[in-house]
């Protein structure tokens, strides 16, 4: 019987996928094209571990996934809309909240990209299963007052910022949204760990909010993401990550001694 593995590059993954098995190790991030999706099912299946987690990478991919296995922690009504049975029920749902505009997210988009604003679920029927509105997408209603925060957790190290958009309600930093530090409070930073540890993140960016609905709510969180607005550098934010990932290696090899990098 051969000693564990510990794959450490996605070529070494590739050459060896066919081989992996219960108690072998994946290190870093897996790259997978669409549709491959159904790999990582496969290693938990066969018991392979990651670092992050396979669920936690699964999470990072799909912003519908997220809203389903994190549905707890974000805005009320969201929803995820795989068809036209979705959107008919979301209908309903909606007109008996009294919601109106409201929001759509694309599944793997990123840089607020994919998020549309609609005057209504109506107009959203209506458009839904043709470009550019492909399902499965995240409806959500549209809040006129938000307040947009971005939490970066690494280990011991967090930092938060607001990000602002005088003009649009999509606040990316990359297309003239504005930051300003924010103090993240105990009470926050222990939302934010929830979420992690119900997704099983090892650090994570988060996207959190308050709406006139109240608050803390999560609207999205990432292995990785943009750093323009953050404190950190470029080269301190990999440091981090890096002795993350040697910590959570030392750890794993004390445990199964003659394990084998790959």
């Amino acid at each position: 019987m051969r000693p564990p593995w510990v794959i450490t590059s996605n070529r070494v993954f590739r050459e060896r996928y066919q081989e992996l098995r219960n108690g072998d190790l994946i290190l870093g991030r897996i790259s997978l094209k669409p549709g491959e999706e159904g790999i990582l099912l496969d290693l938990s299946s066969r018991g392979v571990e990651a670092y992050p987690s396979l669920l936690a990478q699964a999470l990072s991919r799909s912003k519908t996934l997220q809203a389903i296995v994190l549905r707890e922690f974000m805005p009320p009504a969201t929803l995820v809309i795989r068809d036209r049975h979705d959107l008919i029920r979301a209908l309903s749902l909606y007109a008996e909240l009294g919601i109106e505009e409201v929001i759509t997210k694309e599944d793997r988009a990123n840089c607020g990209l994919g998020i549309h604003l609609w005057r209504n679920v109506e107009e959203v029927f209506n458009h839904a299963g043709l470009p550019p509105l492909h399902y499965p997408f995240v409806l959500q209603p549209r809040f006129s007052r938000v307040q947009d925060i971005r939490v970066i957790i690494l280990g011991d190290y967090q930092e938060a910022y607001l990000r602002e958009h005088p003009y649009s309600f999509r606040h990316n930093l990359y297309f003239g949204g504005r930051s300003r530090p924010y103090d993240l409070s105990r009470e926050e930073r222990e939302f934010c760990l929830r979420v992690m540890a119900r997704g099983r993140f090892p650090y994570a960016h988060l996207d959190m909010v308050y709406t006139e609905e109240g608050g803390p709510y999560l609207m999205e969180i990432n292995l990785r993401g943009g750093l323009k607005g953050a404190r950190i550098s470029t080269e301190e934010y990999q440091e981090r990550v890096s002795a993350l990932t040697e910590a959570f290696l030392r750890e794993w090899l004390a445990r199964h001694p003659g394990a084998r990098k790959l």
